[in-house]
């Protein structure tokens, strides 16, 4: 039996989970209006450029936020056995995936011809996370909800979205295999990226909201 305190404390810790997801995604976008970031093409330029600025401690922070509120709401859902354990590897897939890309930030392809150890893992843990979120998401959504179509499909809707904006830039990088081109100039990479992400977010926001409480 779930006492009052146990229940009051799971809203307020999947609640303060939402808020760090919602402050983080406003620096993000708060990142785009101030200079010199607004100098950033929101079209052309990954989310990933803000960390070479000189507001990269606020695109750091953004992540890092983002990961704690992820963290923490999907703490919640496991506490209330709401959360699968394939679905919480591919949460701790996402969690960690955002803490790496902050403690390996994106090359300077100004500076660089190709990329070195760090950046390496920069790319394969914004692959990993983008990916893992919205499997995770989809994979939680009938645990998570069960009393609940409505909000079990909308996140499965949003998971979907999610991938399939990740669909777009594997068709770039396929064409881009075919013709020998450059992928990323196929796309409004920017754009894409930005879309995913944000659709992801409101994914998670759906899955972490609190639940209902069902009848006995």
């Amino acid at each position: 039996m779930v006492t009052v305190p146990a229940r009051r404390t799971s809203l307020a810790v999947s609640l303060s989970g939402i808020a760090a997801l919602a402050i983080g995604a406003a620096l993000v976008l708060l990142l785009q209006v101030i200079p010199p970031t607004d100098e950033i093409s929101a079209t052309r330029r990954t989310i990933s450029e803000y960390g070479l600025s000189d507001h990269k401690w606020v695109f750091d922070l953004a992540v890092v936020l983002v990961a704690l509120g992820s963290a923490a709401g999907l703490a919640v859902l496991h506490s209330q056995r709401r959360l699968p354990v394939p679905a919480a590897l591919l949460g701790t897939l996402w969690t960690v995936g955002l803490l790496v890309i902050v403690a390996f930030p994106k090359p300077d392809w100004a500076t660089v011809s190709r990329a070195d150890f760090g950046g390496t893992l920069h790319r394969i843990a914004s692959v990993v996370a983008f990916v893992a979120l919205p499997l995770a998401v989809l994979v939680a959504a009938r645990t998570a909800f069960p009393g609940s179509p409505g909000r079990r499909w909308l996140a499965r809707v949003l998971a979907i979205a999610s991938l399939a904006w990740f669909a777009v830039i594997l068709g770039a990088v396929v064409v881009a295999a075919v013709d020998g081109g450059r992928w990323w100039t196929l796309i409004p990479l920017g754009l894409v990226e930005r879309g995913m992400a944000l659709t992801e977010l409101v994914a998670l926001g759906v899955l972490l909201a609190p639940a209902r409480a069902q009848p006995r």
